[in-house]
């Protein structure tokens, strides 16, 4: 299944050409910050395999304060490199690759520098 064009962005990483998207309403499980904030990636000009990251941080339009973090660009590049090194080929047919990164896969991604995480129920 495809990626709706609305509401998703163009990411080149490599030479390949991918979208990328965060759900525009959360799940019920998100909504409540029992279920992962989570992308999907596919390459844009072809149809294959998707990528579904899950984050381990809640959508920052969770109902409970829970830790969030903005989604960029960069991390989700770096999350790209890993899953094709790691076996993902968006060109083959099937089902969605499920991706889960950790504190700890986050750090590494991000150069070394540890996620910086926002709370929504702090803010002022």
């Amino acid at each position: 299944m495809a990626i709706p064009k609305k509401y998703s962005r163009l990411i080149t990483v490599d030479g390949t050409v991918f979208r990328w998207r965060i759900r525009r309403r959360p799940t019920y499980c998100q909504e409540g910050s029992w279920g992962p904030m989570t992308f999907t990636v596919e390459q844009a000009d072809a149809s294959g395999r998707a990528l579904l990251v899950s984050l381990p941080c809640s959508r920052p339009d969770a109902f409970l304060g829970e830790r969030t973090m903005a989604v960029r660009p960069a991390l989700v590049a770096a999350t790209i490199r890993r899953a094709i090194g790691g076996g993902w080929e968006p060109r083959q047919a099937g089902n969605a690759v499920e991706l889960d990164l950790t504190d700890e896969d986050l750090t590494e991604l991000m150069n070394g520098r540890p996620p910086v995480y926002d709370v929504p129920s702090m803010r002022r």
